[in-house]
């Protein structure tokens, strides 16, 4: 057996995106689930679509290649680079966009292969990540480019929470809406898709506020973890606990808690800080920050405290658990977001996909 070693529950996540999804539908919403916290990994795309998502999204056009084989609508997230233009119009139906330039390659590259890309244009409405700010600018883009023959302009869409940490309401939500109704009605044309965010969104279905015409939400939280990122609320019907990472112990002493002598910065550039607990039983475990977040793991002993670590170790103190704990031992974590998606990057933690 090979350690550090995540395993992914494929009927946890199963449940979650039908919990997730059945939610969202009930309002009239599709769901775009989003396969970057998992690296496109296909089993688990593939829990995705029975669990009833309408499109795959992701933020890295190589993951959308390794899901090219599955048949369903895929929405590249992230603006497209000029050089992966060529990439997107082969494996992506749909890209978010937000700068002219770019689209007219899309519609040249897309013209040179006889296809039509669709495009879904981005609004900034506050977070100040990507899309549009300027209101005059995105009327005089969509002018130019509902002529252009190779990409369609099917619909808007906005990004909250990622950068800013805006949360989503119904204010900010509507201005959306009301662009969308000026657009189809100054150009004479219909879109399709008016994407509301991500899963910081989700408190408003929970809530049940009315947000008119929001048809399309791109969701990778929700759907991984069962939690709306918005105030971090368990969603009913889903478990938090679909990914857990284990991890070997390599060292266990007692020594104190406070390092001796002068305190610099460490391997990362941060001065740390220490609470002095005494001597104290300090396990290593062979994992580190180069393939875990140690800010969201969560120890599934809740009498154990994890200290930090660096690059190649993870350093918990173990003196209050109840649990003897001996070299060689494998300890578990359960995992949020950010741990998930640094693991499943990381070519040194083994993966094991149970049902």
């Amino acid at each position: 057996m090979s350690y550090p070693k995540m395993t992914i529950n494929l009927k946890t996540i199963r449940d979650n995106v039908l919990a997730v999804s059945g939610l969202c539908n009930d309002k009239g919403i599709k769901v775009a689930g989003v396969t970057k916290v998992f690296g496109g990994n296909p089993a688990i795309a593939k829990a995705y679509i029975e669990g009833g998502i309408s499109y795959l999204a992701d933020s890295r056009i190589e993951n959308l290649i390794r899901l090219k084989d599955l048949n369903i609508p895929k929405i590249m997230l992230r603006l497209p680079m000029k050089s992966e233009v060529d990439k997107i119009v082969d494996y992506a139906d749909i890209s978010l966009n937000s700068e002219l330039d770019t689209i007219t390659f899309l519609s040249e590259k897309a013209l040179e292969k006889n296809k039509i890309h669709k495009i879904i244009l981005m609004v900034d409405l506050g977070d100040l990540r990507e899309g549009y700010y300027d209101e005059k600018a995105l009327f005089e883009d969509v002018e130019k480019i509902i002529e252009l023959k190779g990409v369609k302009l099917i619909g808007l869409g906005t990004n909250l929470t990622c950068y800013g940490g805006v949360i989503p309401n119904k204010h900010i939500l509507d201005r959306l809406t009301k662009l969308e109704e000026n657009i189809e009605k100054k150009y004479n044309i219909e879109l399709e898709i008016l994407s509301g965010g991500n899963s910081s969104t989700i408190h408003l279905l929970l809530k049940d506020t009315k947000i008119d015409k929001i048809n399309n939400l791109r969701l990778g939280e929700s759907l991984v973890l069962g939690t709306e990122f918005a105030y971090g609320e368990q969603i009913e019907g889903t478990k938090n606990d679909a990914f857990k990472l284990q991890a070997e112990i390599i060292e266990i002493k007692e020594k104190p808690s406070v390092p001796i002598g002068e305190i610099g910065k460490d391997a990362f550039g941060n001065i740390p800080t220490f609470i002095d607990r005494g001597i104290r039983k300090r396990i290593l475990c062979a994992v580190g920050k180069q393939d875990v977040d140690f800010e969201t793991l969560h120890p599934l002993d809740e009498d154990i405290i994890i200290l930090g670590g660096s690059s190649d170790h993870l350093i918990l103190d173990g003196s209050d658990s109840k649990i003897d704990y001996k070299v060689g031992d494998i300890i578990e974590f359960r995992m949020s977001y950010v741990s998930i998606l640094r693991a499943m990057t990381s070519r040194y933690v083994e993966k094991e996909i149970i049902e």
